[in-house]
Order: structure tokens, then C-alpha cells, then sequence
């Protein structure tokens, strides 16, 4: 089924097609990776929507990528809750231990580095959303493990990536 067709799919389900627009971002999303400005256009010209309303949405939700991401995009909450309960040092852990700064994608492509407003569950402070998944009450030494495993999980075990601890931790 192309893009097309499942855009059309989802948006048959709608009254209104600009009720569509989110459904639709997320299957141009899956198919391309991320939003460049063609895809908002191509998405919008499908729906038979305004292109404005495309890119509203596009880039008010995180969830939505305009720029292509790695394969793990971290995205660490810095709303106040998160910050009194350290994000910032977390942030600061997490640009030294990738070599990145934020919004940054490592050399490797495996991790793209980005804060949020807010992801919601304040009750887990501090909190980072890496693709679907919440991971809460972070502290330096979850944050080391998580990224172990992720990189573990791309298959990346094998290969020589910058270590997850820093010396002495």
C-alpha cells in the first residue's frame, strides 16, 4: 500500500479532513523518516488541506520530526519538575558522554540529543522519551545503562563507540 493510500485510508475515518492531519504525519513520518518541507507538502495536497495547517502541526508536537533524527532520539523533559530534579546535570552528562551538543545527532547516526517542554509525567522527574518509550527517575547511572542497552540493541555492541561511562564513574 504507498503513502497515498494509507493517508487516504486513515482520513476516510474522518469528517473533516484536517481531523486527518495527525494521522497522516505519523504514516509520512514511518515512511520518509521525518517531515522535510516536500512530504508536509505532499501530505497537505493528499488531505486537500491547507499547507500552513500541515506545518502547524508538524512542528508544534515533538513527536514530529522535521529534520531527519537518529536512530534513538533522546529527548530529555526540562520543564520545572524535571529541573529540580536534575535534568540539567543530566543534559550536561548525556552532550559529554555522546560528544554531541543538543540537538545534535552523533557521527554513528545512532542517537539524536533534544530537550522538551514538557513530556507529562511530572510524577517520574526527571524523565527522557527515547522513540515511544518513557524512562523515569533518571539519574547519571540509568542514564549509562540506557544508552548500554540501546546501543546493544542496534547492534552496536560490537563496534568501537565512545564508552558510556566517563573515568571514575
Amino acid at each position: 500500500m504507498t503513502m497515498r493510500e494509507k493517508i487516504e485510508e486513515a482520513a476516510a475515518r474522518y469528517p473533516d479532513q484536517r481531523s486527518a492531519i495527525m494521522p497522516a504525519l505519523l504514516i509520512a513520518q514511518e515512511e520518509h523518516g521525518h517531515l522535510p518541507g516536500p512530504v508536509l507538502e505532499e501530505v497537505a495536497d493528499i488531505l486537500g488541506v491547507e499547507r500552513i495547517w500541515v506545518y502547524e502541526l508538524a512542528t508544534f508536537y515533538t513527536l514530529f520530526h522535521t529534520e531527519p533524527v537518529g536512530m534513538f532520539h533522546l529527548q530529555l523533559c526540562d520543564n520545572v519538575s524535571c529541573m529540580l530534579c536534575g535534568s540539567e546535570e543530566l543534559l550536561n552528562h548525556l552532550e559529554t558522554v555522546l560528544g554531541i551538543r543538543k540537538g545534535d545527532t552523533t557521527p554513528d547516526g545512532l542517537f539524536t540529543l533534544s530537550t522538551v517542554e514538557c513530556l507529562g509525567a511530572c510524577e517520574m522527574a526527571p524523565v527522557m522519551q527515547v522513540g515511544d518509550d518513557y524512562h523515569a527517575h533518571l539519574d547519571v547511572a540509568r542514564i549509562n545503562a540506557l544508552l548500554d542497552s540501546l546501543r546493544a540493541t542496534a547492534g552496536a555492541a560490537s563496534v568501537e563507540h565512545a564508552p558510556a561511562r566517563l573515568p571514575g564513574e
